[in-house]
């Protein structure tokens, strides 16, 4: 039959699909049994490639189209059907990598990415605690630039809120601008109203889920485990929710001589500064959770109390991420810089994990004693320094 088969190939290209469909006949139900193992253990964003998109040096492009690569036949089916939100998907993966690398800036694990896709390498997909935040902060991300471009008249299918216009329901805490603190609808009578633009976060949200999970529902019972598809899910929507814990509402004054008989209040989503910093907080108090897939695991979980909707879940733990694992996408920390009088994650012990620092003379030379000329311009002397810079060995 290997003979056969070699005759074969080399006849031309009809023999070769004969062969291929006699060889799919015989051994179908390994494809299927593959098939599905891969889709009950792969989270349903995949390994979440369109997020390349916000990386400038993967020459991500002005103006993205539905036909950009990274995206998967059912984000570009949505994205077609919708062209004006790829804009604030650019925006969103630029959100969210920004954020990412801010807040780890000083630690081991500093959300390093790639030249090549998948830009975060195998992170998306181990199930650890920085699996779990870099899945909180695309789809708060998302839900941000979303967000912000219904109510900046960017998109055609979304606006400002229309629900909060004069007695609307306010929910979650708000901090307001100008003092006072209004609950529930407001009336004039009752010195303030709803008015202005508020943020259209429930489009915000839906579009997340349907960009980034899908049709895929979170199959996680109270007390059964989670598989990494769960998890995924789970981690994004807590992200999505980010959005709405860190929302503040402003409000602005009016009456005669400035005095404040009357306040028009909206509300807004958060600097996603803060978002990060409040993921940040839920990375530091992960849960780890068990793999519902493993029958021990199983009866383990059954003994622990619910996770909170809000808490992020993480199945298997990090690695150290000091030595470089190419295999893993580690890159180490060799050659980071660090900080010798800190006492935090960025200092030299804990971020040199113990393998000692350099130290070097580096010479800085910056602007100084700028002074303006009348008229027009700023003169400025020339200085330099000498400092020490120190580098994990």
């Amino acid at each position: 039959m290997r003979g056969q088969d070699m005759e074969t190939r080399s006849c031309g290209v009809r023999n070769t699909w004969t062969l291929t469909q006699i060889t799919w006949t015989r051994i179908p139900w390994t494809r299927i049994l593959w098939t599905l193992l891969l889709a009950s253990v792969s989270p349903p964003g995949g390994t979440a490639s369109w997020v390349s998109l916000g990386v400038s040096f993967l020459g991500s492009p002005e103006r993205p189209s539905c036909s950009a690569p990274p995206l998967s036949p059912r984000q570009r089916d949505l994205c077609r059907k919708q062209p004006l939100v790829m804009p604030s998907v650019q925006e969103g993966a630029r959100l969210a990598v920004s954020e990412c690398q801010s807040q780890f800036r000083h630690e081991r694990w500093n959300c390093s990415v790639r030249k090549e896709p998948p830009v975060f390498g195998r992170e998306m997909t181990s199930g650890s605690k920085e699996t779990a935040f870099l899945q909180a902060v695309l789809a708060a991300a998302l839900v941000h630039a979303v967000t912000r471009a219904c109510s900046q008249g960017n998109m055609t299918e979304c606006g400002c809120d229309a629900r909060l216009r004069g007695g609307g329901a306010l929910q979650g805490d708000v901090s307001l601008q100008g003092g006072g603190s209004p609950q529930g609808g407001g009336s004039p009578q009752e010195g303030w109203h709803w008015g202005g633009c508020s943020d259209h976060i429930q489009y915000g949200i839906w579009f997340s889920r349907r960009f980034i999970d899908g049709t895929v529902r979170n199959t996680t019972s109270v007390r059964g485990g989670f598989t990494l598809s769960s998890a995924y899910i789970h981690n994004s929507e807590a992200g999505r929710q980010s959005i709405v814990r860190t929302m503040s509402t402003h409000c602005r004054c009016h009456g005669v001589s400035g005095s404040c008989a009357v306040k028009t209040c909206w509300k807004t989503v958060a600097p996603f500064e803060r978002v990060g910093v409040y993921l940040k907080e839920r990375y530091e108090r992960s849960v780890q959770v068990s793999d519902r897939s493993k029958k021990k695991s199983r009866r383990k979980e059954q003994r622990r109390p619910p996770v909170d909707a809000q808490q992020l879940v993480f199945i298997n733990k990090s690695p150290n991420y000091c030595l470089e694992d190419v295999r893993r996408g580690v890159a180490g920390t060799r050659g980071r810089r660090c900080n010798r009088t800190s006492s935090g994650s960025d200092s030299c012990v804990l971020l040199c994990c113990g393998r000692g620092y350099n130290t070097h003379l580096v010479r800085l030379v910056q602007r100084c004693e700028c002074k303006f000329i009348w008229c027009c311009y700023v003169q400025c002397h020339r200085c330099e320094s000498m400092n020490d810079m120190h580098t994990c060995k």
